[in-house]
């Protein structure tokens, strides 16, 4: 991954807590198509790879423990969750999309970030709340749709 791409994804996700009103760290990974569909089956119990997944800390899954967080301890900064990209699946869907694998990357973590904080796509209105707003991110940052 070139410095320039990871500083433009940075750039995406300070967009996007900007325009959300919040603070707190996100971890991004980048995985082939092999582990994300791993994932996704273990995680989700969708037995296919995918394009992102989002693991958010505030989620609390079965069998897990409940975190707590001191809220007056100023020195940990809030944990928002993980964000996983398949670099396979982005560059297949920059092709069909005809756009660049640099806004396909910033799409998805725009939409990874969205998740964590709890925006979905389940329904229509939901979808173009959230689609709505990662057009606004990704506008931002001057990954305008080509």
């Amino acid at each position: 991954m070139n410095e320039e791409l990871l500083n433009l994804l940075r750039k995406v996700l300070n967009a996007a807590a900007e325009l959300e009103e919040i603070e707190g760290e996100v971890v991004v990974s980048f995985v082939d198509d092999e582990r994300i569909h791993e994932l996704n089956r273990e995680y989700r119990g969708i037995d296919r790879p995918t394009d992102v997944l989002s693991f958010a800390m505030t989620e609390q899954g079965e069998d897990e423990v409940e975190i707590f967080v001191d809220e007056e301890d100023q020195e940990m900064p809030t944990m928002l969750g993980d964000i996983i990209i398949s670099i396979p699946r982005a560059k297949e869907q920059a092709e069909e999309y005809g756009h660049s694998f640099e806004r396909e990357m910033g799409f998805l973590t725009a939409h990874g970030f969205l998740h964590l904080i709890g925006y979905d796509h389940g329904t229509e209105e939901e979808e173009k709340e959230m689609f709505g707003r990662q057009e606004e991110i990704l506008n931002r940052v001057g990954l305008v749709r080509e």
